[in-house]
């Protein structure tokens, strides 16, 4: 029986079985390849008979097993029978140790199982589910095709490139198939192991498909092709950067697919084997599509959201102020991080009595809605700032305005369906009234401004910080009042720009630099952040305070009297002649001047002061102690009054009521052609 055994072991044994000696040498051997005893390797050293990746490793492992008795299970290798032509293939090695009864040891039982097939399935296996797990993971296409490129090397292939329609890249829809040979292409990742000295460059390159080539045909059919590649393979002359990358990376053996989704082309995968690996097969051509499709509808994704990124940053950008505001007594800049967030905004609002209101707020999240939203928000900034209201004031009505922009937002629309993310926004809202030195600041959850003063002193505002912008929280808005010195620097910011101390300090850091122009400060700080602070995007604005010059004031305390406006009239008359402006110009400012004492005098109460402000525009200011607010009126033919406001707001380009502890204050502006015209005065005299 033990006899019959053995010959029915060897001679019909489905694995390779071999009887070896103390010196490793053969001495009975069934083939690996099933076809019974083979008596022709008999006598030869087990190394000889496979030729294995690292023969020295296998013999120290026999020689382990004589002389310690342990066996040794399923040790895989890569190797193949020395007569048997082809690739080496992966092989399981299982080696026991032969003893007779009385311990002494005879040699070894080697078994070798061929798995290559098994092998490449577990490897392909192993792709796919890195693909899946890595590509798609992020709306960046660079990225994505990153992701591909790892996740298929070096376990797939040893050399991937991967190309993307260059108008894809930007966000434009990808064209249908066949793929034009005027279509650019631009390699968006390329990943081959020891290799990266050889491959630098080649990201972002730009190339147009040469005719007659393996891509040039799988982007014209939209087929993948599995190709062969040797010194002698004619289409390499017709593409010299193929050629040049096969020839330094030894690639042999490609596969070449295109990224098309329904029918539209987004780019090519090439995926090349290189010297030392076996050539791809029929059977890889499966992995390579399914790896492809998945990238495809990735690479689609983060199309659509670069194109949606795209669409939100222009309309951003044509909400934002097209050109810088301010003052005469404040130089303001700003900076535009661009970013994932598209509700960022910033302004510089001209107030009455040279008054500049500088404004920061973000929109949390991305896209068109933020940006809509954001616009929607600024635009009833400008409404309120218009009615001089205080800070505290103005963001308690923005916030209510916020809140019925949201419900609205939160019912469903009548097709498809509406948003769900709640909508949340933060906003500052600062005054700087350059005649008085003060800054009245309002923030509602956003990021406390940092003063810089002229020593160079950085310092985070203590300001009360109110609830963000569509919170239906309802607490009231408090505001600071602060005296600046002149030269004062203030920065109002996003959240983003400050994520973290580091970060905090080194924008305090650069902002504390004196003599630096506002501009140069802005682009001091951009320059000190981590590149990691930039990715949500951000708004930076920086103001340095100045003063209203001495000679473009004039102020007087006027008496409560009906000879008072005629008084007004001579005095004006005598302070715009000094300022060199034009008789229809100080006409108008006459009767503007008039009118609005004469108001004062009738339906307000005193003291009564009349000041001048010349700046771009001309500015008339008459204040009186009454709350009562006056009306414009449309008096009939037959009326003996109530024309005064009217004319006076047919005579300004614009008109308004500020009110205050003290009472209230009455302004106009006058457009007045040039106001470099003035020349330096000396300063106004204040008349009782």
């Amino acid at each position: 029986m033990g006899a019959a055994l053995l010959r029915a072991l060897f001679a019909q044994s489905a694995v390779g079985l071999y009887v070896l000696d103390t010196r490793l040498r053969l001495l009975r051997a069934a083939s690996l390849s099933g076809a019974g005893a083979a008596e022709h390797l008999v006598g030869r050293h087990f190394t000889d008979v496979y030729r294995c990746e690292r023969p020295d490793r296998e013999e120290r492992l026999l020689r382990e097993v004589l002389d310690t008795g342990a066996s040794v299970y399923d040790h895989v290798i890569r190797g193949r029978l020395a007569d048997t032509p082809g690739p080496d293939r992966s092989l399981v090695v299982s080696v026991h140790r032969l003893e007779q009864a009385d311990g002494r040891v005879l040699g070894l039982l080697a078994t070798v199982v061929d798995v290559d097939e098994r092998e490449k399935e577990r490897v392909r296996a192993a792709c796919l589910a890195a693909v899946r797990t890595k590509v798609g993971t992020s709306l960046d296409i660079a990225t994505t095709c990153e992701a591909l490129a790892e996740a298929v090397v070096p376990t797939f292939a040893d050399l991937a490139v991967v190309e993307v329609v260059d108008d894809v890249v930007r966000g434009s829809d990808p064209p249908p198939g066949p793929l034009g040979a005027a279509v650019p292409l631009r390699r968006a990742a390329v990943r081959g192991p020891d290799a990266e000295d050889r491959l630098d460059g080649l990201v972002a390159e730009m190339r147009r498909l040469p005719a007659r080539t393996p891509h040039s045909l799988a982007a014209s059919d939209l087929r993948a092709r599995l190709v062969p590649i040797d010194d002698r393979t004619p289409w390499l002359d017709a593409a010299p950067d193929t050629a040049r990358l096969v020839r330094a990376t030894g690639a042999h053996s490609l596969i070449v697919v295109p990224l098309t989704l329904r029918g539209a082309v987004l780019g090519l995968v090439s995926l090349y084997r290189c010297r030392g690996t076996a050539p791809y097969e029929e059977s890889d051509l499966p992995l390579a599509l399914t790896a492809a499709a998945h990238a495809a509808l990735s690479v689609d994704n983060a199309r659509r959201y670069v194109r949606d990124h795209v669409i939100a940053s222009a309309v951003q950008r044509r909400l934002l102020p097209q050109r810088e505001g301010g003052g005469v007594a404040v130089e303001t800049a700003h900076v535009l991080l661009p970013g994932r967030g598209s509700g960022s905004w910033f302004d510089t609002i001209n107030l009455s009595g040279a008054r500049t209101a500088l404004v920061v707020g973000d929109v949390e999240g991305s896209g068109l809605r933020a940006a809509v939203v954001m616009g929607q928000l600024r635009t009833v900034i400008h409404a309120l700032a218009g009615l001089d209201l205080e800070p505290d004031e103005v963001l308690a009505r923005l916030a209510e305005t916020a809140v019925r922009l949201a419900a609205e937002q939160a019912e469903p629309p009548p097709v498809g369906r509406g948003h769900t993310q709640p909508l949340t926004a933060t906003c500052v809202y600062a005054v700087y009234d350059p005649l008085a030195r003060t800054c009245t600041v309002a923030r509602a959850g956003h990021p406390a401004p940092v003063l810089v003063t002229p020593d160079g002193t950085a310092t985070a505002l203590d300001v009360p910080e109110g609830p963000a912008l569509f919170d239906t929280d309802g607490s009231p808005f408090a505001m600071a009042v602060l005296r600046l010195a002149e030269g004062s620097v203030l920065a109002l910011f996003t959240g983003p720009l400050l994520s973290g101390d580091e970060t905090a300090d080194r924008v305090r850091e650069a902002l504390a630099r004196p003599g630096r122009s506002v501009q140069d400060l802005c682009d001091d700080v951009v320059y000190g952040l981590p590149g990691e602070a930039r990715a949500e995007g951000a708004v930076l604005l920086v103001a340095r305070t100045g003063a209203v010059p001495d000679d473009r004031v004039a102020a007087w305390d006027l008496a409560h009297d009906r000879t008072t406006p005629g008084i007004a009239r001579t005095l004006v008359r005598d302070r715009l002649d000094g300022w060199n402006l034009d008789e229809e110009t100080s006409e108008a400012t006459e009767l503007i001047v008039s009118e609005l004492i004469t108001n004062a005098i009738r339906y307000g109460a005193p003291p009564l002061r009349l000041r001048l402000i010349l700046d771009r525009t001309l500015t008339c200011e008459v204040h009186d102690s009454s709350r009562v607010s006056p009306h414009l009126r449309h008096a009939r033919t037959v009326d003996e009054g109530g024309r005064g406001l009217f004319i006076v707001s047919r005579l300004a380009a614009h008109w308004g009521v500020r009110y205050g502890a003290e009472g209230k204050t009455l302004w106009t502006e006058q457009e007045i052609p040039d106001a470099s015209a003035a020349g330096p005065l000396p300063p106004a005299h204040k008349h009782g």
